[in-house]
């Protein structure tokens, strides 16, 4: 097994690995962004093929297909929106819970990359594409600041999490790119983590949920 390759579940058509912050989902441009999760894997697995990303700053579960078939089955399940992904993040300040009976919030914002300051996305009432993510308050940190929030992305827009955030006022700790420079100093990573994601098997159809405990 390649080094630095967690493997969570491996079976003839499904992989779920845990990715660890600061390695690249998928190869960038450049010799020195080759080494990566996916390549990685199909050094253990050589059918492995991708199905979603997770941001290099991101750590936690993420998913591969072992072969077209099974590609396609999984590819499905998210545009179908059958695949529920969970995530943790700490965030700066104190985040008042949402008022609501269930303790879930909903930031309905759109999001559009920022062509100017790629990567960044950023929020677009205009041209912007339909973006909405649920989440609801863990726990406060008084001392340091801080909030602990769970997430459930409802669309999967590049950095989203991370962007609509930054727009309730509470940037992720650690953001390099949408938090205040000052404040991302308390810690050497992005303090987003995806801990639960839970979809159909591609081949046997049966309901998987697999979990991470975040490292933070």
């Amino acid at each position: 097994m390649p080094p630095g390759l967690q493997v969570v579940h491996a079976d003839d058509a499904l992989l779920v690995f845990d990715k660890p912050a600061g390695l690249l989902a998928v190869p960038g441009r450049g010799e020195d962004k080759q080494d990566c999760l996916a390549a990685r894997a199909q050094a253990a697995f050589p059918d492995a093929l991708v199905v979603h990303r997770l941001d290099m700053a991101t750590s936690g579960l993420i998913v591969m297909a072992r072969g077209p078939a099974a590609q396609r089955a999984l590819n499905l399940g998210f545009e179908k929106r059958q695949v529920h992904k969970q995530y943790v993040a700490v965030v700066q300040g104190l985040l008042a819970p949402p008022e609501t009976d269930d303790g879930w919030g909903l930031i309905d914002l759109p999001l559009i990359l920022d062509w100017l300051n790629r990567p960044r996305s950023i929020v677009d009432h205009e041209q912007g594409r339909p973006s909405r993510t649920r989440w609801r308050v863990l726990a406060h940190d008084a001392a340091a600041g801080t909030t602990r929030v769970l997430l459930e992305p409802v669309t999967g827009r590049s950095h989203q999490l991370r962007v609509h955030l930054q727009a309730l006022g509470h940037p992720i700790v650690g953001d390099p790119l949408y938090a205040p420079a000052q404040e991302t100093g308390s810690t050497s990573r992005l303090l987003l983590h995806a801990q639960r994601l839970a979809l159909f098997h591609p081949a046997t159809g049966m309901p998987m949920v697999f979990d991470s405990a975040p490292p933070f």
